[in-house]
């Protein structure tokens, strides 16, 4: 064997003993298994009229945007969609890009460079915390929604004379809890630093997202990313805030400038699905109203989102339960390090208003009983 080969078979033994290995696991389009581990929130990936949307975009459109954005790759339902996102989320503006991963790379990156000190939260997504690292930019991490530690850090950014950032999720993935958005605008204000807010598991769950229930929305130095991968059940992502920030990513940001643009069944998807979520605002509230009562039954805190962690006593537990779900005919995931900032494995349940309430009650009864045997 090569140098090479002998290190990868060695990381894989590596990853085997320690119960962290990960594995692609195939589904059809007709999996009776109940859906509990992906991300579509509020069941409309599935909607009829978004299936449609999307599929009659792709007849008239074609199957991708075949250029860039700035070439040739930006089509009237681009614009459609960022027009009616800013519209619901309450922001002059909105950009949108081909993945939300994407769009948190091009926020951070188009803005920051070495004259620029970040202040991340501890939890934020994997995506922002690669865009940090690819612009260069000083780094203060703070712990987990600690806002004296933020403080702290404006001010010596403040005293250096360095623009600064701000990076925070609405609802954070892993413990499901929300950031204390009010107190850190205020902060940012005073500091005259920029807040960017990741909504991912916000908007939908919480209407149009935590920064505009909270009433931040439109303030020129709060910014927030979205993905339309979860609860508008497509794929992309956008950045929203001023007009100002839209013509600099256009022009400064390397994930959108060198990027094919958004393939119009996704774009049509997000847009078809962005207008069930407006015109069935009841679906928020299932997802709200489910979360809290399967959290009560587990004994476990309820998040602010639809995501809901269960702590196991070790990665292979969690994987033992999850096994044991998709053998009782749900399919749910399990967080496992390093995809958990504290290290501790959970069983990650996605609660979802997409699944009939016949089969949630059966799924909340096979949840509590195999978190009891497996915990």
């Amino acid at each position: 064997m090569s140098a090479w080969q002998d290190w990868l078979a060695a990381e894989a033994s590596k990853r085997e003993e320690a119960g962290l290995t990960r594995r692609l696991r195939e589904r059809s389009a007709d999996d009776p298994t109940i859906d509990l581990a992906g991300n579509d929130y509020l069941g409309l990936a599935r909607d009829p009229g978004v299936r449609q949307a999307a599929a009659d975009a792709a007849l008239a459109w074609g199957s991708g945007a075949s250029a860039s954005r700035l070439v040739t790759g930006t089509f009237a339902l681009h614009a459609e969609l960022e027009q009616e996102l800013a519209d619901y989320l309450g922001q002059p503006s909105a950009l949108v890009f081909s993945t939300g991963y994407h769009a948190n790379l091009a926020i951070v990156t188009a803005l920051a460079d070495r004259t620029v000190r970040v202040i991340s939260d501890a939890h934020i997504h994997a995506s922002l915390v690669d865009a940090v690292r690819l612009s260069r930019a000083a780094l203060t991490v703070v712990p987990h929604s600690d806002v004296d530690a933020v403080r702290d850090g404006l001010v010596a950014a403040a005293e250096a004379g360095e623009r600064a950032i701000v990076l925070v999720e609405s609802v954070y993935s892993v413990l499901g809890d929300a950031a204390p958005l009010v107190e850190l605008t205020a902060l940012c204000e005073e500091y005259d630093a920029l807040l960017v807010v990741d909504e991912a598991h916000g908007v939908g769950v919480h209407g149009p997202g935590l920064v505009a229930t909270l009433g931040l929305a439109g303030l020129p130095h709060v910014v927030v990313s979205a993905t339309l991968s979860k609860a508008l059940g497509s794929q992309g992502g956008a950045i929203l805030g001023p007009a100002a920030l839209r013509e600099h990513l256009v022009n400064r940001a390397r994930p959108f400038i060198f990027d094919t643009g958004l393939a119009p069944a996704a774009t049509a998807g997000a847009l078809a699905a962005l207008r069930e979520i407006r015109r069935r605002p009841e679906l928020g509230e299932t997802v709200r109203t489910r979360v809290a009562a399967l959290a009560d039954a587990l004994g476990v805190v309820a998040p602010a989102g639809a995501v809901l962690s269960v702590p196991m006593s070790s990665p292979q537990a969690a994987v033992a339960a999850q096994a044991a779900a998709l053998e009782a005919g749900l399919r749910v995931g399990c967080f496992r390090p390093p995809s958990v900032p504290d290290g501790i494995s959970r069983l990650r349940i996605t609660v979802t208003a997409g699944v009939p309430a016949d089969d949630w009650a059966r799924a909340v009864d096979v949840l509590v009983e195999l978190v009891k045997e497996h915990q």
